[in-house]
């Protein structure tokens, strides 16, 4: 069994690692807006647009990820000659520690996936796409290209969105090149026919795709296993890690031992780009030195997290090692977060339907009257999240003597209090950019303060949010409990 502080470790050298991805390239755009009327032309709900974004799909989602890890990717595909390819050549420019060679095909669209999304819920998506299998030209030039990469990394991916770039036996010869290179592969495979992935490494299937492949069962971990075995036995691959959504993940390998992994997600809010996590964790991890079972655990662990994002998201080193973490340090620690992770927090919330409320303070000696505020702040919303002042701002705003505890301790005390959900440090006199960026349903201040003069309390509003005084406790506070102990 692999001890955590192995696998942090491992997480921390993922830098180190140089993966070369090969597949379909797509842009995943995501057109957000209301639903509040039937059109009078017919009867089809009118979509008014609010915002849009864009990221890369596919094998672009792939660099993505092992980029956010923290690893190198070199991403070969081939695009159209259309606005779509310049927007994903944009996206891929954007990646800090990757690279990409693309190949222009004028006669074939870059791929795209549009989806429309009202009220959390996906109504429609529109593909712009071909199937259609690679020009000779083009396909023999993609396989130079490849075979040229081969040196600059240590693993080969091979993302397979049945979209032509691997097709008609291109993955078979990428494979076979790679093998003579000393180089293992990993695909992530679509379709029925896994003989096109002869000699993989490892091959990376979900449990609908493990069945079709197979036409076995795959409800319960020993059919997943014996699944797993056809495969293995049928098209001479050296392992399969079957991914299981909520039953988490099985590994299964020629010569090896089988291992469950079971589900690390503790909320899921979009399963979105999960197989991408998972084979390009595994792939980064193995670049860096890992062995397969601690590759594993690491895609594992990735995965619960990145189900727990919203969209097409990605799983950052950080986010690996506080995942690792988590079952040796308490809930109270892991609710400690920076701005980003708030953020993230506040849109799944917002999906769920979740309302959010915020407060401050520099909560410097917990004291009953702080308790008491938190208790009425939390039972104006769903989520707590709480601004703590940093030790630089207490400073500047109480004296020089001041804080009696660190940021450290105070966010640690507050974290472990029920009422609250997240805490997020700022070093600013006022929480306004906190403010700002989260914009609460419900933002929370003690009676001491009126409507007009909290902090705010104008972004709230502007918003639809509301304000709430919280009523106080008297005969408490930090200054005067420390003028008894200096007394």
């Amino acid at each position: 069994m692999t001890d955590v502080s192995a696998l942090v470790s491992l997480a921390h050298t993922l830098k180190t690692a140089k993966v070369l991805c090969v597949g379909d390239l797509m842009l995943d755009r995501f057109v957000h807006g209301d639903v509040e009327r039937i059109s009078p032309e017919a009867p089809i709900p009118v979509f008014r647009v609010t915002r849009e974004t864009e990221m890369l799909g596919g094998v672009g989602n792939v660099a993505r990820n092992i980029d956010a890890l923290g690893g190198g990717a070199v991403l070969i595909s081939v695009v159209g000659g259309d606005d779509t390819a310049a927007s994903v050549k944009s996206q891929l420019q954007a990646l800090a520690r990757s690279s990409f060679r693309l190949m222009e095909d004028g006669q074939r669209p870059t791929t795209i996936k549009t989806r429309y999304l009202a009220a959390g819920q996906q109504m429609m998506r529109a593909d712009r796409e071909t199937t259609a299998a690679l020009t000779d030209d083009v396909r023999r030039n993609l396989i130079e290209m490849v075979c040229n990469a081969l040196s600059e990394a240590s693993v080969l991916i091979l993302s397979d969105y049945g979209k032509g770039v691997l097709g008609s036996g291109v993955a078979t010869e990428l494979i076979s090149l790679a093998k003579k290179a000393g180089k293992p592969v990993l695909v992530d495979p679509k379709g029925y026919d896994y003989e096109v992935y002869r000699g993989a490494s490892m091959i990376t299937p979900n449990r609908k795709e493990l069945q079709e492949a197979t036409g076995l069962p795959t409800a319960s971990d020993d059919e997943v296993v014996a699944a797993a075995r056809q495969l293995i036995k049928d098209h001479g691959i050296e392992s399969v890690m079957a991914t299981r959504s909520q039953d988490g993940m099985t590994l299964v390998e020629r010569f090896g031992d089988v291992s469950h992994f079971p589900a690390e997600a503790r909320e899921v809010f979009d399963v979105s780009g999960a197989g991408d996590t998972v084979v390009a964790t595994l792939a980064t991890a193995l670049a860096a030195g890992g062995t397969l079972e601690q590759a594993a655990r690491l895609a594992n662990v990735a995965a619960g997290i990145v189900v727990g994002k919203v969209g097409t998201a990605v799983v950052y080193e950080a986010d690996l090692v506080t995942g690792l973490r988590h079952s040796e340090i308490t809930d109270a620690e892991t609710k400690t977060v920076e701005l980003v992770g708030v953020l993230e927090d506040v849109e799944r919330w917002r999906k769920a339907g979740l309302k959010v409320g915020f407060t401050n303070g520099c909560f410097d000696l917990l004291h009953p009257g702080h308790v008491s505020l938190l208790k009425q702040a939390k039972a104006a919303c769903d989520r707590l999240v709480v601004g703590l002042n940093s030790d630089a701002s207490v400073k500047r705003l109480k004296g020089a003597e001041r804080p009696v505890q660190s940021e450290a301790s105070r966010a640690t005390v507050l974290s472990s209090l029920a009422a609250v959900d997240r805490v997020v440090l700022f070093g600013e006199d006022t929480p306004l950019e906190l403010i700002s960026a989260i914009k609460p349903d419900v933002l929370v201040k003690g009676a001491d303060y009126t409507v007009e003069t909290v902090v705010g309390s104008d972004i709230v509003q502007a918003n639809g949010g509301k304000i709430v005084l919280a009523k106080l406790e008297d005969g408490h506070s930090t200054t005067s409990t420390i003028a008894r102990m200096n007394g």
